[in-house]
C-alpha cells in the first residue's frame, strides 16, 4: 500500500507532538459527542477528543457543553487526542474504538434491542467522566425521512462562499445569523405525521462548527437531527476534503443504512445541490420521493459561486423523481405537498 499523501503524514506528526505536549502538561481529555443515528441493528457513534486545561475550559469539572461559551476560532485550535482509545457505553453493551489522526470518531458498532426514538450513548476517555450523547434509533420498516443542506438552504449569510468559514470560525452567536424564512416552518409540516422518521443535516461544513449550528437550529426551532459534517484538512490523497464528495458518499451511506426509506433530499441551488441529489435521484429514483430546491436570489449566487446562472441550470441532471423550486420555505411547501400528494 502508498503512503498518505505527505500532507496527511505532516498533520498526523502534529497532531501526535502536540498530544504528547498537552498532556505533559496534565491537561485531560474532553469527548464532545455528535448526534447519531442508528437501527435495531446498529448505531452511528461520531465525536472527538479534544485535550484541554481546566482553567480553558471556564469551570469544573470538564464538559463538553462548555464549547458552547467558547470563541469559535479556539474550538478550531484546540488540540486532538489521535488515537486515543474510547469506550462507548449503550444500552448495557459496551464498546471501545480509537480515535483517527485528527482525534475523531466515526464508527458503526453493532448494537441490537434498541427501541425506535432517541437514546443516549456514554463516551469515556480515560479517567474522564463519561459524555452523554444523543442517538436517535429508526425502525427497520420506516419509509419516510429528511435529508437538508445546511448553508443557503436553512442559513443565509450573504457571505461570499469563500468567507463563510471564516464566518463560521469566528462568529459564534446565532444570533449574527439569519433562518431562511419559512425553512423551519416547511420541516415542522414534512414531519408532522413521522415524528420517529429521521432528519439528516447534511453539509460541507466542518465538525468543529456543530455546537454552533446545532445552536442555531434549536433556536429556530429546526427539527432535531444529526449533523453530517466533515474534518477539514489534508487527505491520504491530497490537500484538502471535497465537499461534493462527502455529500455523495453520505447520501450512499444513508442509502445502505436504511434500505427502506424514501428520502425528501431539501437543497439550494447556489452550490452543488441540483447535481448531486439529481444523480443519487437517477441512480436510485425508489430511494427519493421529491428534490426541493432553494432559489437564491442574483445576489446571493453572485457570492455563492461568481454567477447569476444558478446551478440548477448549470449542472441540470434529468431525473423521474419530482424537482420543486422556491424562494423560500413558505413558498416551497405547498410545492413539496403537491409533489408528495397532500393537500
Amino acid at each position: 500500500m502508498s503512503k498518505p499523501f505527505f500532507a496527511a503524514r505532516m498533520e498526523s506528526w502534529i497532531n501526535q507532538r502536540l498530544a504528547r505536549c498537552a498532556l505533559q502538561r496534565g491537561w485531560s481529555d474532553l469527548v464532545v459527542g455528535y448526534t447519531g443515528y442508528g437501527s435495531p441493528t446498529f448505531v452511528r457513534v461520531m465525536a472527538r477528543v479534544l485535550l484541554v486545561s481546566e482553567t480553558s475550559a471556564g469551570h469544573h469539572p470538564l464538559s463538553s457543553t462548555t464549547l458552547l461559551d467558547r470563541r469559535g476560532w479556539r474550538n478550531f485550535f484546540a488540540p486532538t487526542h489521535p488515537y486515543a482509545t474510547v469506550e462507548v457505553q449503550i444500552d448495557g453493551q459496551s464498546f471501545e474504538v480509537v480515535t483517527d489522526r485528527s482525534g475523531y470518531i466515526d464508527t458503526r458498532l453493532p448494537v441490537s434491542g434498541l427501541a425506535p426514538g432517541w437514546h443516549t450513548a456514554l463516551l469515556r476517555c480515560g479517567d474522564t467522566d463519561p459524555t452523554p450523547t444523543p442517538i436517535k434509533i429508526i425502525a427497520g420498516d420506516e419509509d419516510w425521512g429528511l435529508v437538508s443542506d445546511i448553508d443557503d438552504t436553512v442559513i443565509t449569510t450573504f457571505l461570499p462562499r469563500p468567507l463563510l468559514a471564516a464566518w463560521n470560525t469566528f462568529v459564534l452567536q446565532e444570533s449574527a445569523r439569519q433562518a431562511v424564512p419559512g425553512m423551519s416552518e416547511l420541516y415542522a409540516d414534512l414531519m408532522a405525521d413521522h415524528p420517529d422518521a429521521p432528519v439528516i443535516y447534511l453539509s460541507t461544513g466542518a465538525w468543529n462548527t456543530a455546537p454552533t449550528l446545532n445552536r442555531f437550529l434549536n433556536h429556530h426551532h429546526f427539527p432535531r437531527g444529526p449533523l453530517l459534517l466533515t474534518d477539514w484538512g489534508p487527505t491520504n490523497s491530497g490537500w484538502f476534503r471535497s465537499g461534493p464528495e462527502h455529500k455523495k458518499t453520505s447520501l450512499r451511506d444513508l442509502a445502505l443504512d436504511f434500505p427502506n426509506i424514501k428520502w425528501i433530499l431539501i437543497g439550494d441551488d447556489g452550490q452543488h445541490d441540483p447535481a448531486l441529489y439529481g444523480e443519487f435521484a437517477e441512480a436510485h429514483p425508489d430511494r427519493v420521493r421529491v428534490i426541493g430546491l432553494r432559489q437564491l436570489s442574483a445576489t446571493e449566487s453572485v457570492l455563492a459561486h461568481g454567477t447569476t446562472q444558478t446551478l440548477a441550470e448549470i449542472e441540470a441532471v434529468e431525473t423521474a423523481v419530482p424537482v420543486v423550486r422556491a424562494p423560500n420555505g413558505y413558498r416551497l411547501l405547498p410545492k413539496l405537498r403537491a409533489a408528495l400528494g397532500r393537500r
